[in-house]
């Protein structure tokens, strides 16, 4: 059986989203989720998956929100 670069880029987002889930930092699993939906995304456009599209465009953008949340909310560091 031949492996080809859509199955690899598939491989990729199912472990990205695998090595986020165990992140005990949330902003790293937010970071590394989002990279493994953006892949899913490609991934489905791909091979023509709109149930993968939507899902996984849908839970990157949950991940851009908060990500954005927490940047905004996040302390400044002191100037001298």
């Amino acid at each position: 059986m031949e492996s080809t670069l859509v199955e690899y880029v598939g491989y990729a987002a199912s472990v990205m989203v695998a090595i986020s889930l165990s992140m005990k930092d949330v902003k790293w699993l937010r970071i590394l989720n989002f990279i493994g939906c953006s892949l899913f995304v490609a991934y489905g456009i791909w091979i023509g998956a709109m149930p993968v599209i939507a899902a996984n465009l849908y839970i990157a953008c949950i991940n851009v929100y908060y990500l954005a949340k927490m940047y905004r909310t996040s302390p400044k560091p002191a100037t001298a």
